[in-house]
């Protein structure tokens, strides 16, 4: 019998979380991204879902060639690019578009023989000063791709540093530089991420490209929106919504809820009593103010429960909430079962998603849902249900 834990992945809740997308930028194409595994929640089955995806983002070509082979026919874009000449030839072969962020790139991508010809995103530093090239390198890229025979249809883009966000200075400054330099251009440009399609409808342009939202956790860091009115969510709803901003916004006084697409669950394993003063966990990082009831549950940081959750990050017990206490082993976690005489080995623990917000325990481990979600391991049971 294998180890209890299992992601169970809603299906249903990442479309619609993708209609919501689509909702909230009407006039706009969704490249729904499904690197790094879905971010944890199964590229192939999540791609195989959404069928009415305009395309599909994945950061290099080993994703996507993983998605062609699943029988994926939408366009599919290496949001990283090519990482050598070499890899062209199969973007070429499984008809992929690919990202030019470099000089390099450019050249690798220039030099090349191709057997028909590509379609191209070329990337522009607007700020994040990560990939891309700066305004003067970017309109001489655009010529030299325009030139080339080789492209067959170019893409405008960019990424922004801070959209998530509610001081909007910098994401203000990022799409003014980009307007600037892209005004009076024909191609299709692309800017929004997820926390940019909620907040900062200005930036929607021709494509955007959600990610994060898609799998139901809030893009904001520090939410724009009322409490409850992005997540959790149980049934379709509508909250009303004020997001400050100097963005002028568009969005409607509505929104439905994006909807938590993954439930990290496993089973307690065991129960001890334990007396007042008495540690649990390695380094003795934890004392029980009294005499308490431990459980402990089947998950450690090797199946990519956070090591430095603190004590005190929520756990649901049979629906219960409780706390875990002491460290974080490779395979175990134990809580704090004090007040709950009615919980008993097997019963459910929930990690996070249904009825417990990642957003919840990420911050109580002092990291971000993306690392959370996309960490999940290989020894971690996958369910999916399509309601």
């Amino acid at each position: 019998m294998s180890r209890p834990i299992e992601a169970v992945i809603n299906l249903a809740n990442i479309r619609d979380n993708y209609t919501l997308a689509k909702k909230l930028a009407p006039h706009s194409r969704v490249m729904a991204v499904v690197k790094a595994n879905a971010y944890g929640h199964g590229s192939t089955q999540v791609a195989t879902a959404l069928t009415e995806a305009d395309a599909f983002g994945v950061a290099c070509l080993a994703e996507a060639l993983e998605l062609r082979e699943a029988g994926i026919v939408q366009p599919i874009v290496l949001l990283g690019g090519a990482f050598d000449a070499a890899e062209l030839r199969d973007v070429v072969g499984n008809d992929l578009q690919l990202v030019i962020h470099s000089s390099q790139q450019l050249s690798d991508f220039l030099g090349s023989e191709l057997s028909k010809r590509v379609s191209v995103w070329l990337k522009m530093d607007t700020g994040m000063h990560r990939l891309g090239f700066s305004a003067r390198a970017f309109a001489e890229a655009r010529r030299s791709l325009n030139a080339s025979g080789k492209v067959k249809e170019l893409v405008l883009m960019s990424h922004f540093s801070c959209a998530d966000q509610c001081d909007k200075k910098t994401t203000e400054s990022q799409l003014a530089l980009f307007n600037k330099e892209v005004a009076g251009l024909e191609e299709l440009k692309s800017l929004a991420n997820s926390a940019a399609l909620i907040s900062c409808p200005d930036t929607h342009c021709d494509w955007v490209r959600p990610g994060i939202m898609l799998y139901g956790a809030n893009p904001l860091s520090k939410p724009a929106l009322p409490p409850g009115s992005l997540r959790p969510a149980i049934m379709p709803m509508t909250i009303p919504m004020t997001i400050p901003m100097t963005i002028p916004m568009t969005i409607p006084m509505t929104i439905p809820m994006i909807k938590p697409a993954m439930t990290l669950r496993s089973r307690l394993v065991a129960i001890n009593e334990i007396a007042a003063g008495e540690s649990v966990g390695y380094g003795q990082q934890w004392h029980a103010p009294q005499a308490a009831r431990i459980g402990t549950v089947a998950v450690g940081y090797a199946d990519g429960y956070p090591r430095h959750a603190a004590n005190g990050t929520p756990v649901l017990v049979a629906g219960h909430r409780a706390s875990l206490v002491g460290r974080v082993s490779m395979d175990f976690i134990s809580v704090d079962l004090t007040g709950l005489p009615e919980v008993a080995t097997g019963d459910e623990v929930v990690l996070w998603g249904d009825g417990l917000p990642v957003e919840e325990v990420a911050a109580m481990a002092d990291t971000i849902t993306y690392q959370l979600l996309a960490g999940i391991q290989q020894r971690v049971n996958y369910r999916y249900l399509d309601k």
